[in-house]
């Protein structure tokens, strides 16, 4: 999709890729309760400076017809400059389907190998002289907003040094939310969850924040991280 919509060579290798599996329940429940979704997507943005290829879960704001494609259903968002926000949808999955998406490849394959080659469209929509040849974004230059949950010791002032580390690096702050442990499951006490929503920035920035959060002694866990797509 990114070759045909902005006339790059296909370059699977540089796509970054996260799966799932590293979800939870909880981070599940907070989205819903501050009207998100976690939607696994495929996404292809262009920039002055290049392109962003990527494939990870993101925060979906529970208002977009995307954040609402269920079980085999899969659906195509498409931003242009004429025609605005557009929405394909339908079934993903299934022999059916399936069966109907290959059969439509190889008429298009037999059409255009009978074509007269002036009046062919490219397999990719755009003439061999006519491609672009812009980068591939490296994930530390792509820029979107974030999600944060922290497992943090209950204490007077580890929100200041948390909301500090995130100021410290231009990083601002959309929304908190403060959980105690035990309204998850959790057997600790003096525990509780910071979930952090934030505006914004490139993921260089944010991945040196979460160094230095990581490191203080009163984040007790791993600190989870997904990418928010608005969508607006």
């Amino acid at each position: 999709m990114s070759a045909i919509a902005f006339g790059i060579p296909v370059q699977f290798d540089k796509a970054y890729v996260e799966g799932i599996t590293k979800l939870s329940s909880q981070d599940i429940k907070y989205a819903e309760q501050l009207g998100y979704r976690i939607k696994l997507l495929g996404i292809a943005k262009r920039r002055p400076e290049g392109i962003e290829l990527r494939v990870h879960p993101s925060l979906v704001p529970t208002k977009r017809l995307i954040a609402n494609v269920e079980g085999a259903m899969n659906a195509v968002m498409v931003q242009g400059d004429a025609v605005g926000t557009t929405l394909y949808y339908g079934k993903g999955a299934g022999s059916e389907p399936t069966a109907s998406a290959v059969i439509a490849d190889l008429v298009d394959i037999t059409r255009l190998h009978t074509a007269d080659a002036a009046q062919r469209v490219p397999h990719l929509a755009f003439q061999p002289n006519a491609m672009s040849d812009l980068p591939i974004l490296p994930m530390a230059q792509v820029v979107t907003s974030y999600y944060l949950r922290l497992r943090v010791a209950d204490q007077t002032g580890v929100l200041a040094k948390v909301t500090g580390i995130l100021a410290n690096a231009d990083i601002s702050i959309d929304a908190v939310l403060q959980r105690e442990s035990d309204e998850v499951g959790g057997t600790e006490a003096n525990q509780t969850d910071l979930i952090i929503l934030t505006h914004d920035c490139a993921e260089a920035r944010m991945d040196a924040a979460l160094a230095q959060m990581q490191a203080l002694p009163t984040v007790l866990q791993t600190i989870v991280r997904i990418r928010k797509e608005e969508l607006a």
